[in-house]
């Protein structure tokens, strides 16, 4: 998927999207996608002044925005202004490396199981090859009001 189509399948927009291309998806399973880091990232001029790093609740919310992909591709439908997924729940989140200008963060993402409106997926974001984070991660799509 080009950023078009993740623009058609996630309500997230600059500075918040964090997915540039999806390498693969097979709705129902998985999702491999990425997001290339620039210098330009508008968190790295706070976190940290002079040795930037990608702060870990993004790494999260980038791993989340690939699993809204998965959720919204397994459905067959996009986002409309009536329904947001939103987190219920992060466990074992664990972080092993920096991310930092220059990387290209590898978002892999698998659904555990879905039951009723409650999604449960296994995330692990790398960087050339390398585990950074990794997480277990609960969304449940809501109605907005």
């Amino acid at each position: 998927m080009n950023i078009r189509d993740i623009l058609d399948h996630l309500p997230h927009r600059y500075p918040f999207l964090l997915v540039d291309r999806v390498v693969s998806c097979e709705p129902g399973k998985s999702i491999h996608a990425y997001k290339n880091l620039t210098i330009n990232e508008p968190f790295f001029v706070g976190h940290f002044p002079g040795v930037p790093v990608m702060p870990g609740v993004l790494i999260l919310e980038a791993l989340a925005q690939a699993a809204g992909i998965l959720s919204f591709k397994t459905l067959g439908v996009k986002p409309d202004d009536k329904s947001l997924f939103y987190f219920v729940g992060i466990d074992n989140a664990r972080f092993k490396k920096v991310v930092t200008p220059g990387d290209q963060l590898h978002l892999h993402v698998s659904i555990l199981r879905q039951m009723r409106s409650i999604w449960k997926y296994g995330a692990e974001a790398r960087v050339d090859g390398h585990v950074v984070a990794e997480a277990e991660m609960m969304c449940t799509k809501r109605d907005v009001v």
